[in-house]
């Protein structure tokens, strides 16, 4: 690729395509915003690593095309990314389309069997998450959502969530949405 030796000109390609892809990431990211590698929606995650991924290959081509080739896929991606972030703010039902709505797992220390079947979160993990908010006892957790990004959130206390908080959240049982929506 630059005419060197074997072994220099691999040093030489892997620091120069490294460095070559770098830039063209942190423009990008400088270009399209900080939300890039967020880990909002699960499609954000999947963008990251495939940046991640694109980024490795294109510091390790051989050929100065495929170099073109992976930092235009990185482009692609982030401007789908950027293009469905917008959809997404824009339009409730295209939101539904690329992402599910937060599944309520507890509610006034009770876990919701129902909800961890459909979520396939274990009984483990939802202790797991309790210990590691400091929470010593179930009955001091007021609502557990595993949010649409697969994270685990905890709101504790004497306070019952209100409407505006629980909004969007799918309680997986009639009656108990309707006591969440009121507040209640």
């Amino acid at each position: 690729m630059f005419g060197l030796s074997e072994y220099p000109d691999a040093i030489l390609r892997g620091v120069a395509l490294g460095v070559i892809a770098l830039i063209w990431v942190i423009v990008l990211v400088r270009t399209i915003g900080l939300r890039t590698f967020s880990k909002m929606t699960a499609f954000d995650f999947v963008v990251t690593l495939a940046t991640g991924s694109l980024l490795a290959s294109a510091a390790t081509v051989t050929e100065w095309t495929a170099l073109v080739q992976a930092l235009s896929a990185i482009m692609a991606l982030l401007v789908a990314q950027l293009v469905l972030a917008r959809l997404r703010r824009g339009s409730r039902r295209f939101q539904l389309l690329l992402e599910n709505d937060p599944t309520m797992l507890m509610y006034d220390g009770k876990i919701l069997e129902g909800a961890l079947a459909e979520t396939r979160v274990s009984e483990s993990d939802i202790l797991n998450k309790i210990r590691s908010a400091g929470i010593s006892d179930l009955s001091d957790v007021r609502s557990m959502v595993l949010e649409s990004t697969g994270d685990i959130s905890i709101i504790s206390g004497t306070e019952e969530p209100t409407e505006e908080v629980m909004q969007e959240v799918d309680c997986c049982h009639g009656p108990l949405k309707r006591h969440v929506a009121r507040g209640k």
